[in-house]
């Protein structure tokens, strides 16, 4: 028996509240990956890090989020814990190759198509293990062609988030990407979801796993604490803020001796030719 399959349980609340969510992970994670470039290598692999679990963390959250409204009309939906938190390990260790490429080799060339490719890969992995979470009387059924069209989505996202990134601009700059950044995760989570079918078995069993209303506070309160604190780090950091590194110029950088510029004076360079000096003769008559 084939089931009537609802996304939109809440109307529009549930889609666009995914996607704000989406978008300020998606903002935190590339205003944090723009700093990572314009500090030492010390300090790079902790905003890096802060980076790809604010982006993970954001898409995880957007993902279960936009299922609080999606219903299968004759039978309920149960969530497998361990497995739900598994997806959310997922996206941000795969996000994080990703960001780490990128924000170690630039992002540009390969290492941007490498980068953005992994990413990619780990929102679609985040998703389809998210959904492999639910249990219900019934089985789940994917179109292969909206499948592959969805995980094309989400790389084709990943890579221009990054490449965004790197390009080390202001605060309105990242703004404007991690927008884009956010539809276009909404838009591969709700293709993946147009791939789904789902038919009944019809039993009367009950289904093992955690109801959504039970994964409701660790899903809202823990990582939206996590990104509120990462918010906090980003507001507080003014390079974070305007996105440019502090020129320091050159005399003034330790170990670097100072030098003292003079005009340039075409005329001061050119040498005065040397007199020829003309041995006069003696006024005084000479014997002979």
């Amino acid at each position: 028996m084939q089931g009537t399959v609802d996304g939109f349980s809440y109307g529009l609340v549930t889609p666009l509240v995914a996607y704000l969510m989406a978008c300020l992970g998606g903002a935190l994670g590339l205003r944090c990956t723009t700093r990572s470039m314009l500090v030492t290598q010390s300090w790079r692999p902790g905003w890096l890090a802060l980076g790809s679990a604010a982006i993970g963390s954001g898409i995880w959250t957007m993902h279960f989020i936009a299922m609080m409204g999606f219903t299968i009309h004759g039978t309920p939906i149960h969530y497998d814990k361990p497995m739900t938190f598994a997806s959310l390990a997922v996206a941000i260790v795969m996000v994080g190759v990703g960001i780490f490429i990128v924000g170690y080799k630039g992002a540009r060339g390969t290492a941007l198509f490498t980068g953005g490719t992994i990413t990619g890969l780990g929102i679609a992995s985040m998703h389809y293990l998210g959904m492999a979470s639910m249990s219900l009387d019934g089985k789940l059924e994917y179109n292969t062609l909206t499948v592959g069209i969805s995980v094309a989505i989400a790389m084709a996202a990943a890579t221009a988030a990054l490449w965004a990134a790197g390009q080390v601009r202001g605060l309105l700059w990242s703004v404007g990407a991690s927008l884009v950044m956010g539809l276009a995760v909404s838009g591969m989570h709700y293709t993946g979801m147009a791939a789904l079918s789902v038919h009944l078995h019809g039993t009367a069993e009950p289904t093992a796993g955690e109801s959504p209303a039970a994964l409701l506070a660790p899903m809202l309160i823990g990582p939206l604490a996590f990104l509120l604190i990462a918010g906090v780090v980003v507001m507080f950091d003014p390079l974070m803020v305007m996105g440019r590194p502090t020129v320091v110029p050159a005399e003034q950088r330790p170990g670097i001796p100072a030098h003292t510029h003079s005009p340039h004076n075409p005329q001061r360079l050119r040498l005065r030719p040397r007199r020829t000096v003309e041995h006069r003769g003696s006024r005084t008559p000479q014997n002979r």
